[in-house]
């Protein structure tokens, strides 16, 4: 089958969310047909001090892909503003608009048929029309990687409840009123949605009824994750995630000013390292703590998650489900996460990881998991076992293949 990918950033090398969830689909399926991806590629930037990574595209993907990118457009805060104050359609869809872009799938749909065009994410829906307008029309299937709007309303009661943050509320208000239309009109528009959990699949039933969603959760490849035992005097506490996204840094702050005070007063040694690019300069604060890592962007997060000896994903906004846990619960990390953090995945407090939702409990799971060794090692290996079993990219991508059209 001949299947086009639209996505939002090269799927390899696999670093964050889309990217890892193209690449999982991609490198199961490229085996087995012929896959086609029109990206973007960012301008090269110094991978220091919190920068993106200069873009490529290593062998894999070339090897046995056709890979074709254009430039990321660049938008300034101004031109946001006037976006946000001026038309209906939320910010996302106007983040990745390129005319570049645009001109490229146009001449890619002349040149040749495809089956499938599979966009990856809401800020590709902008080139729906021009899929539409193919001839033959490949079948459309809308891979909505968060359900936007429930983000977006989650955004809005977190930071309201904070006079300090009644500006991000206000945006979040907004979005979150203008992606209930959008979300719905991509979804209404795709021959096929393919949503992340359960949860987000009932979530845009309720925003569309009679919607036909295909569960296809996200996943991991667990051989390049290596269960790894964190040295038994490990203090380390990690988080890792894009540090310019507004959950991560949400998350961030709260730990850091709930949390962290309650768990060092008890445990002054413990250390906190912040893995990811971008730190947003909300967070520069936190580099004048010295219990307080801020990496910025890193070659490779899993000698980070190796040598902790607690994962923690603090998170109170968000859609869809976190990569980043599986990434952790893979190398059988210790995971202490509030409820909405693990959400759609199907784990058990005390059994693969701890779910605390408040600051005091959030910190004693914290410290009784770096009291005993032990204990962390009995979850790792849970986790890991729960990974193997139902989020292994080789369980999951054949799943894609389920609900793909049979070839013309």
């Amino acid at each position: 089958m001949k299947i086009l990918f639209l996505t939002p950033q090269t799927p390899y090398p696999p670093r964050q969310g889309a990217a890892l969830r193209n690449w999982g689909f991609i490198s199961q399926l490229m085996s087995r047909h012929e896959i086609t991806v029109l990206t973007f590629s960012p301008s090269p930037s110094p991978p220091t001090g919190g920068g993106a990574r200069p873009a490529d595209a290593p062998d894999p993907l070339r090897a046995h892909c056709d890979l074709f990118s254009v430039p990321l457009p660049v938008r300034s805060w101004r031109e946001r503003l006037r976006d946000m104050l001026i038309p209906r359609q939320p910010d996302m869809a106007l983040r990745l608009v390129s005319e570049a872009y645009a001109h490229r799938l146009t001449d890619l749909l002349s040149r040749r048929r495809f089956d499938v065009a599979l966009v990856g994410g809401i800020e590709m829906a902008p080139y729906l029309d021009i899929l539409m307008a193919a001839r033959p029309r490949p079948r459309i299937l809308f891979d909505n990687l968060n359900c936007e709007f429930l983000l977006q309303k989650r955004a809005f009661l977190t930071d309201i409840r904070s006079p300090v943050h009644w500006p991000g509320a206000a945006y979040s208000w907004v979005q979150w009123h203008r992606l209930r239309r959008y979300e719905a009109a991509v979804c209404r528009r795709a021959d096929r949605v393919i949503a992340v959990s359960d949860g987000d699949a009932a979530s845009l039933r309720r925003l569309v009824p009679g919607l036909d969603v295909a569960v296809i959760p996200n996943g991991v490849d667990t051989s390049t994750y290596p269960f790894v035992l964190s040295p038994p005097e490990s203090h380390t506490l990690v988080f890792t995630g894009t540090m310019d996204f507004r959950p991560n840094v949400d998350a961030m702050l709260w730990f850091t000013r709930r949390v962290f005070p309650r768990i060092r007063a008890e445990a002054p040694t413990v250390h906190l390292d912040i893995v990811g690019q971008r730190p947003h300069r909300r967070l520069e604060r936190l580099r004048k703590d010295p219990a307080i890592t801020l990496t910025g962007w890193v070659e490779d997060v899993r000698p980070h998650i190796a040598s902790a000896a607690v994962y923690i994903a603090p998170l109170r906004i968000g859609g869809g489900t976190r990569l980043k846990l599986l990434e952790a619960m893979a190398m059988g990390k210790a995971v202490v996460s509030t409820r909405l953090g693990a959400e759609g995945y199907p784990v058990s407090h005390g059994r693969e990881l701890w779910l605390a939702d408040s600051p005091a409990d959030f910190a004693a799971a914290v410290l009784a998991l770096l009291r005993s060794p032990q204990r962390r090692v009995e979850l790792g290996k849970a986790a890991r076992a729960f990974v193997e079993r139902r989020y292994d990219w080789r369980i999951i991508a054949p799943r894609l293949e389920t609900i793909l059209p049979s070839p013309n």
